[in-house]
Parts: structure tokens; C-alpha cells; sequence
């Protein structure tokens, strides 16, 4: 229990409370969880992840992660796994900034994590689900709910900071990325995906669809998806493609031949497909993106200034039509 009894929590009786520099936690149902007001957008988008996380008939299947894993080896790592032991090396103090259910990590570090000192923070109620999922593969790790911008560390406290598709979804993207930098130690790697902004078409739909979703809750929200997601699975497979004869620049569609579910996907409105997934995986998809009220988009530019801005130094930067993965380093 090396991070509860570094952060004081060493009473395991439900109830139990403990004040600490970001704010009272009490112990509920085997977790530790801050008592903290947020922001209307940010409460939103909590509650909208621990919604999708405990869906897990929707996503938690050999054939669903193993594309997950795919992606983040590849973006993360260029496929070539002996980069995972330079990054997460023995003994290093990780955190898991919005870890979700915990699949990114378990995914991308798989058994490098029985070799570090692993904590799985999430503002949401999806950290239960990152227990139970780390419990069931018999995997190492603590989790706290809390506010990502608001931990109980003073300071450099991290070899490694984990943030996998999370930092748009809090306030302030940039406010984040700074404030968790404070908490990386000298040397350390701060390892995060964000996502890109689009063509003019695509954001226009992008924030109007995530608007008409506001008023409804989130399991009227997924049901309203569906004929979305049906949409997008029957123009995957008509199996298609697009002559674009010349550039369009005015909505940022290139020339060239395209598939006509991606010509749609990208530059008008996204609906996920892959040849193999059933319609609950696809519908999880875009859940993921058009239900959270915070769903910030930025250019390379503002990511780099961003890191610029936090003394972090770009060591990889990887670049894709979704968004941008980032490994870089705090200075010395």
C-alpha cells in the first residue's frame, strides 16, 4: 500500500476521513474519494465517463482491446516495446492521471506494472471499475477519486504522469498539463494524448450533436447515439471509396481517393467504425466523444507552446488525424 500510507490514508474503515492539502476524502466501498465541488461542465463530464466505464458488456471484450492496445503501442511506443522499460522502469512512481477504468495502462504496460509503483487517480466513480479490473487480472495498483488538478502532493512527486485521451476533458487543458508537470520530478516523462481539432464542418456537428445531447441523461444519451452508430456501421460497410478530384480547402478535405465513411467521419461528422465491432462497442465510441460537456480541441501549435510553457521537451510527438501523443520530458 505504498501510496495510501504515503498519502496518510491508513484507516480502511468506511467512513473513515482524513483532510490532506487537496481537501477532505472519505473512504466509501474500498476507495478513497475527495469531497469536492467542481465545476458544472466538469461534474457533467465525471459523471458521463463513470456512465461509460460501467458499461463494460460495451468494451471489455479480447477483440475490443486488442485494437485499443494496438493504437496506444503504437502511438506511445512506435510498436517497439523495449521503449516501455526506459519510460516505466523498475521501481518508477506512476501516475495515471483520469485513469478511467483503467484499460489504457493496463493495456500499454500490461505486466510492467507488477514493477512499479503504479496510482490510478479518476474524478469519476470509473476508478471502482479500474479496482476491479486490476483485481480480476491480478495486477498491482491503488486508486483515489479526485480532481486531477487537485492531489494530495506538494510538489515533484512522479518518475512518469500517464494522461491517455483525458487532459481536453477537464477545464482547462493547459492549466492541466502545467499543474501535473509541478507534480513530475526532474527527468521525468509526461506521457499524453489530446485530441485535434477539425475541419469547420466536423467541429460545427462535433459541438451540436454534444448540445442536443445536454438536456438528457446519459442513458437517454446513449440510446440517442444508436441511430448514429448505425449510420456509421452501414457506410463502413459499403465498403467505398471517394474520387476527391481536388482540394476543398474551405472545409479541409484533401484530394485523392477516401473511403466514403472515413470522407464523412473526418470532415463532417463522426461516426466510428471498425469491420469487426458489434454496435454496443461502436455506440461506445462515440458516446466517448459527443456525451462529455469539456471535449477541447487544439492545434499542434497550442500543444507545444503548452509543453513549452510546463518545462517539458518534446522527445516524441506523434501526429494523427484524431489527435496528438506526446511524450516529453520535465527539465533537469
Amino acid at each position: 500500500m505504498f501510496w495510501h500510507e504515503k498519502l496518510g490514508f491508513t484507516d480502511f474503515e468506511n467512513g473513515a476521513q482524513i483532510e490532506t492539502r487537496a481537501g477532505r476524502f472519505t473512504f466509501n466501498d474500498g476507495i478513497w474519494r475527495q469531497n469536492g465541488l467542481y465545476s458544472p461542465a466538469q461534474d457533467q463530464t465525471g459523471q458521463s465517463f463513470a456512465y461509460k466505464w460501467h458499461r463494460r458488456q460495451s468494451y471489455d471484450n479480447p477483440r475490443f482491446l486488442e485494437t485499443v492496445g494496438q493504437w496506444l503501442r503504437e502511438r506511445y511506443l512506435d510498436n517497439d516495446l523495449d521503449q516501455l522499460n526506459s519510460y516505466f522502469f523498475d521501481d518508477a512512481l506512476v501516475l495515471d492521471a483520469g485513469c478511467g477504468a483503467g484499460m489504457s495502462a493496463s493495456l500499454l504496460l500490461g505486466e510492467r506494472l507488477r514493477r512499479v509503483r503504479y496510482l490510478g487517480v479518476d474524478i469519476s466513480g470509473a476508478v471502482d471499475v479500474a479496482k476491479s479490473r486490476f483485481a480480476s487480472d491480478g495486477l498491482p495498483g491503488e486508486f483515489i477519486q479526485a480532481d486531477l488538478m487537485k492531489l494530495p502532493f506538494s510538489g515533484p512527486t512522479f518518475d512518469v504522469i500517464l494522461s491517455e485521451g483525458v487532459l481536453h476533458h477537464t477545464d482547462s487543458v493547459a492549466g492541466a498539463l502545467k499543474y501535473l508537470s509541478g507534480l513530475l520530478r526532474p527527468g521525468g516523462c509526461f506521457m499524453f494524448y489530446v485530441y485535434r481539432r477539425k475541419g469547420p464542418a466536423r467541429e460545427f456537428t462535433d459541438d451540436f450533436i454534444r448540445d442536443r445531447l445536454r438536456p438528457l441523461d446519459d442513458s437517454q444519451a446513449w440510446e440517442a447515439l444508436r441511430p448514429l452508430s448505425r449510420l456509421g456501421q452501414a457506410l463502413g460497410d459499403l465498403d467505398v471509396e471517394v474520387e476527391v478530384p481536388e482540394a476543398v480547402d474551405l472545409l479541409g478535405i484533401p484530394a485523392g481517393r477516401i473511403p466514403l465513411q472515413r470522407l464523412i467521419y473526418w470532415y463532417f461528422c463522426k461516426m466510428h467504425y471498425q469491420p469487426d465491432w458489434d454496435l454496443e462497442e461502436l455506440n461506445h465510441i462515440n458516446f466517448d466523444w459527443f456525451r462529455p460537456l469539456n471535449c477541447h480541441r487544439q492545434s499542434k501549435e497550442e500543444v507545444m507552446q503548452w509543453c513549452r510553457d510546463s518545462a517539458l521537451t518534446i522527445e516524441r510527438f506523434n501526429e494523427q488525424e484524431s489527435g496528438f501523443t506526446v511524450a516529453a520530458r520535465k527539465a533537469s
